[in-house]
């Protein structure tokens, strides 16, 4: 059986269809930031566990549920409010986690990202994440899109989880990506990314999240970067096939990345 990790803070919109998603395992924790709204009484007429810690940022909050948690089972599914795995999904999960080698310490799979109801098979980016782990080899680095770290082997799973980011509106995405570009500005500004950047491990390591942390410190020193962005997304790597969705997704991307280079001008300007 595994156990299941779900983060939250004023979920109460999207935390009932995340548990019926998971009601397969007796072994659910809702690992919250003092929300205010009615996420904890819904974690606990679900039967979930409930903890509750401030969010100071995101590798050392996650980090502190995978230490601080008294996990039933030795595999943990980490999942966040918005998204849901498939049937199939969480069959093979609980499949691979009997039959798993000891060497082999986290599964990889797929995530399907929608928007008007459309997955955004081209638009989006980053598809692949760590999400069932066994805790005790696993850690987050980076305080804002934070990145998991496996000691051990990483396997394939090869059913999706399907993410729903807008489900609470387009305001409420923007207001959330304001937030994170905050943190990203300040990540560059006070340069705790990395400061060696390799173009060759950006395209060719074998390891995904490897090649996307150099990818992101190489994209951070090139000028002009929401329109690159924006054309990278829409014509490299195909949202315009995607539809109105997949143009949308790309220009609010592009729009993210302007807020981190004014606001990391701002702090450079103040620091002047």
């Amino acid at each position: 059986m595994i156990s299941v990790l779900i983060l939250t803070r004023n979920e109460q919109h999207d935390l009932p269809a995340a548990l019926d998603s998971v009601a397969w395992s007796d072994d659910i924790h809702v690992f919250d930031s003092f929300s205010t709204d009615n996420t904890l009484a819904i974690a606990h007429a679900a039967g979930a566990h409930t903890h509750q810690r401030a969010f100071d940022d995101y590798a050392t909050h996650r980090n502190a549920a995978l230490t601080s948690i008294p996990f039933k089972y030795p595999w943990v599914f980490l999942l966040d409010a918005d998204e849901r795995p498939t049937p199939e999904l969480s069959r093979e999960m609980q499949q691979l986690a009997l039959a798993a080698p000891p060497q082999v310490n986290a599964f990889r799979l797929r995530r399907r990202d929608f928007l008007f109801g459309t997955w955004l098979k081209h638009a989006q980016i980053s598809p692949f994440y760590i999400r069932l782990v066994r805790p005790q080899h696993a850690r987050y680095t980076r305080a804002i899109n934070e990145v998991l770290e496996v000691q051990g082997i990483v396997a394939d799973l090869s059913y999706p989880l399907d993410h729903f980011p807008f489900a609470k509106g387009i305001a409420h995405w923007v207001a959330k990506h304001n937030l994170y570009s905050n943190m990203e500005a300040e990540l560059i500004y006070h340069q705790q990314g990395l400061q060696n950047p390799s173009l060759h491990t950006a395209l060719r390591h074998p390891d995904f999240h490897t090649r996307r942390l150099h990818q992101k410190a190489i994209f951070y020193r090139l000028p002009g970067r929401p329109l690159i962005k924006w054309l990278y997304m829409v014509f490299l790597r195909g949202a315009i096939l995607d539809g109105a969705a997949g143009l949308t997704y790309a220009t609010l991307q592009a729009f993210y990345e302007y807020l981190i280079v004014i606001k990391t001008k701002e702090l450079q300007r103040g620091q002047a």
